[in-house]
């Protein structure tokens, strides 16, 4: 099979003959303007070598190099990290499987990005714009600033928490959410040296966890045999609830929302013809190479963590990690319980254990993984803020401002725990924050599914079916998760007054969860379903829209909008 063929589906556009009907991807006319994207901060291109056509060229991938990478800081996460140590330390080497084929999925949720960002030249935030009524769409922009905030949070816990070990506590919780500030500032300051030297950076940081959570796996030296046969054998004998848990956990850890939308819009920064056909497959396969380079690399690292304490800790007690550290040389950093009890673990007392079993340096070690991997998803949540808030209300922030408000709504809630509460409660809302992340997934995965599935957008390289089919398994898994966590967490509530407020969120979220689902069946084809304001998610815009014509069908000041905003690949 030729290489090219394994990024794109060629399919026949049948609904690009409706000439009535246009997409965002509007017809090539000499002399008309074609858009220039004047959006999300990536005013910088980075030019595409010209190499024979039909031939793979490494030149040419290292050019793509560098949106894959930095979507794949999400996978990395210090919520990633704490579910991987959890996992690892509940049911060993059983849930292996579990990760490798949630990154699969996660894989392919981030290939239906890149194409869309690829083909119709706007990221997935943007084009959600052109297509939703104003009161889905503002909703659409909350549900994903709650997600961006919330991956913040679980940056500056992970930051805070790595100074904590790094100075052997002498740097309180709270001091640690504070000196993120700091980091925020020093992020501005590096990117304003330019894309290459931004992406080289998140290499960088990458290349340490890669490094750190690496020393911890040879250090620990993990039985391979056990590993393999969790990694390939998808089983998990003797399993019961806590495992299941962790197993829900590990799918809800590695998907995020906000990272959909982010990669969309991060492959806009390469140069690439879109009147050249042949010019957007090469993209899509390099892109589809580039993220799957990255995403393995990624795997490799939630492997080297959930093996090291899949071998380490598996099924030890709360008195033996006592017994060990308390004749350490640690004992003054945290207290364990004693007691029979299978020990469980989180980012803090995870590093402290390997400190106790196999020396301080492997403490720091783990330390500076955690602040690695802390560090930079303020960067990818800060340019996914940039983005969907650009895209969805046309609102454009300067990034000290974007920053400044991302920051401030994770640091208020954190330093609240963390100053009067203690370092389970933090990691407790790590947990809490993984949770949330899986239950707005929904609302990236079905607007991904709607407009790749569109040939009024994607025209030939429209998903194909074996494409849609795992989508829509996806989809019926994350709300699988979705409903077993809502059901966990119902019957933990504290007091009986929470479920009205339950009962509130419930609705607006199933309003919109349904509406989206509705728009995507219309996409697919579901002509019984459409109403006539919704005919445009079967048929495309209206041409005038996307062309500026003056003569638009629609007067009112979303029209005008609209039709400023036209542009992307012209149909052969």
């Amino acid at each position: 099979m030729p290489i090219a063929s394994l990024a794109n589906d060629n399919k026949d556009p049948r609904h690009s003959s409706q000439r009535s009907y246009g997409s965002i991807s509007s017809p090539y006319t000499p002399g008309l303007h074609q858009e220039i994207p004047k959006s999300t901060y990536l005013n910088e291109k980075i030019p595409i070598p010209d190499t024979k056509p039909g031939r793979f060229s490494f030149r040419k991938l290292w050019a793509f190099t560098g949106p894959g990478f930095l979507m794949s800081i999400a996978f990395l996460d210090p919520g990633n990290i704490e579910s991987d140590l959890q996992a690892g330390a509940a049911a060993g080497f059983k849930l292996l499987w579990v990760l490798f084929w949630a990154t699969v999925l996660g894989l392919l949720c981030q290939r239906l990005a890149a194409r869309l960002g690829v083909v119709t030249g706007k990221d997935l935030a943007e084009i959600c714009h052109l297509y939703y009524p104003k009161v889905p769409r503002v909703l659409l922009w909350l549900v994903m600033e709650i997600a961006i905030i919330g991956s913040d949070m679980q940056e500056v816990i992970g930051t805070a928490i790595a100074f904590s070990l790094l100075s052997a506590r002498r740097i309180p919780l709270w001091g640690g959410v504070l000196i993120t500030i700091v980091d925020s500032l020093s992020f501005l300051f590096l990117d304003n040296y330019g894309l290459r030297k931004l992406e080289a950076f998140f290499g960088f940081l990458i290349t340490i966890m890669a490094l750190t959570f690496g020393y911890e796996y040879v250090v620990v030296k993990p039985d391979q045999g056990a590993l393999l046969k969790g990694l390939f054998l998808p089983s998990c004998s003797g399993c019961g609830q806590p495992e299941l848990l962790q197993a829900v956990g590990i799918v809800g850890a590695i998907i995020m929302p906000h990272n959909i939308y982010l990669h969309s819009a991060l492959v806009k920064s390469r140069e690439i013809d879109r009147s050249r056909r042949q010019e957007v497959r090469e993209a899509n396969m390099y892109f589809l190479i580039e993220a799957s380079i990255a995403l393995f690399v990624s795997f490799l690292i939630n492997l080297f963590v959930m093996a090291v304490f899949g071998q380490a800790f598996y099924q030890h007690t709360n008195q033996t990690v006592h017994d060990i550290c308390a004749n350490g040389s640690l004992s003054s950093y945290t207290s364990f319980l004693k007691d029979n009890q299978t020990v469980t673990a989180d980012i803090y007392q995870g590093g402290v254990i390997l400190g106790c079993f196999f020396g301080p340096v492997v403490l720091y070690i783990w330390a500076v993984g955690i602040l690695a991997a802390g560090q930079s998803s303020t960067m990818t949540g800060t340019y996914a803020g940039q983005f969907v808030m650009e895209g969805f209300l046309k609102l454009r922030w300067s990034r000290f401002a974007r920053v400044l408000f991302t920051r401030s709504c994770a640091i208020l809630p954190t330093i609240m725990v963390a100053i009067f509460r203690d370092i389970q409660d933090l990691s407790g809302l790590n947990d809490l924050l993984n949770v949330l992340q899986s239950l707005l997934l929904p609302f990236a995965v079905f607007p991904i599914l709607t407009f790749t599935s569109m040939p009024a957008i994607m025209q030939e390289f429209t998903n194909g079916l074996i494409c849609k089919i795992i989508t829509f398994l996806i989809m019926g898994l994350v709300c699988t998760i979705n409903a077993y966590f809502i059901i966990s967490y119902l019957e933990g509530l504290p007091h009986p007054g929470y479920y009205g407020l339950v009962a509130l969120l419930a609705v607006v979220y199933l309003a919109l969860f349904f509406y989206l689902m509705w728009t995507c069946c219309v996409a697919h084809g579901a002509a019984a379903l459409m109403h006539s304001s919704h005919q445009h998610f079967l048929y495309g815009l209206p041409q005038e829209e996307h062309e500026g014509s003056p003569t638009s069908s629609d007067p009112s000041p979303r029209g005008q909008g609209r039709a400023e905003e036209g542009g992307g690949v012209p149909p052969a």
